[in-house]
């Protein structure tokens, strides 16, 4: 499994802070994940995938400040990943990535916000029935749908994505820490 390469702004924060291999193999499968939810959603409705896609590639980057973190629970990483990034110069709408992928319930969050903490779940096949819903109740209200037809089809893409999630932890697994 190869998953698609980083956006080239995240590769070359990584590079320069230097990340550890297997913090930049986690960001790369969050990234594909994200890649297909976007896909899914881009025809449903409009949401600004390049902030996206590059929060997918950057929300755990607080880690390489916090390597424990790595390997082990902890929520220090997400503060100080949203401060790295604005000190590497990344505009603040593509910083908080770092900071909200795991508050998916704070009244700030945006859809983009969702897809990032909905793609570091799925990627290694665990369901969030919350966050779904969240994701559901936003789609449904922006895009005019039923919240039971927008359910069924992330349902089904969910499915999917975490059918293959033994690949993506095998692949996350052969980097070293």
């Amino acid at each position: 499994m190869t998953p698609r390469p980083l956006p080239n702004q995240a590769t070359a924060l990584l590079e320069t802070l230097p990340a550890p291999p297997r913090l930049v193999a986690h960001l790369r499968l969050v990234h594909d994940v994200a890649c297909d939810l976007a896909e899914w959603l881009f025809p449903v409705l409009p949401f600004d995938r390049e902030a996206a896609l590059f929060g997918a590639a950057t929300h755990d980057i607080g880690k390489i400040l916090h390597p424990a973190e790595l390997s082990g629970p902890g929520s220090e990483h997400e503060r100080a990943g949203y401060e790295l990034l604005l000190e590497q110069g990344v505009d603040e709408d593509y910083a908080r990535f770092a900071r909200t992928h795991a508050s998916w319930h704070s009244p700030e969050i945006r859809l983009e916000d969702l897809v990032v903490s909905l793609a570091d779940k799925i990627w290694k096949a665990k369901r969030v029935p919350d966050l779904e819903q969240l994701v559901v109740d936003r789609i449904a209200a922006v895009g005019g749908r039923e919240k039971w037809q927008v359910f069924m089809e992330l349902d089904d893409l969910l499915d999917r994505l975490a059918a293959t999630a033994d690949r993506r932890l095998a692949y996350q697994a052969a980097h070293p820490v």
